[in-house]
């Protein structure tokens, strides 16, 4: 499976930046997907993710302001980025977890593990 990210870019604050990951390859051997971002010398964390079921969490720091959304017949994953703030500057993965065994529609991503699928990363540039 290949995840491919697009819809990055510059954005003043207050603007809003809608990203894609499109897969392709197994499209259909994919759990849980999201995204995540990171910033030169810290650690990558999650901003969103969506379960098969459609189910959806997100941290403090984007919660209302973020919306992660799931196209179920091609597994296309949305973030919808509103009110976008100067420390949402940071580069974004797209990331989905393998399927094994039967799908529970509850699973969401956690921690970046190196099991995941991984996009190769967008960056969102917030000027204030």
């Amino acid at each position: 499976v290949h995840l491919v990210e697009s819809g990055g870019g510059l954005v003043q604050a207050g603007g809003s930046l809608r990203l894609s990951c499109a897969p392709s390859g197994s499209i259909f051997s994919i759990d849980a997907m999201g995204w995540y971002r990171q910033v030169p010398g810290k650690e990558r964390e999650l901003v969103a993710t969506i379960a098969s079921g459609g189910g959806t969490s997100y941290p403090d720091s984007v919660k209302g302001r973020f919306a992660i959304s799931r196209d179920r017949a091609t597994n296309t994953v949305y973030l919808q980025m509103n009110r976008l703030k100067p420390e949402d500057t940071a580069m974004y993965y797209c990331a989905a977890a393998p399927l094994r065994g039967s799908r529970d529609p509850f699973s969401l991503l956690g921690s970046p593990s190196a099991d995941y699928y991984w996009g190769q990363g967008t960056q969102v540039t917030v000027s204030s």
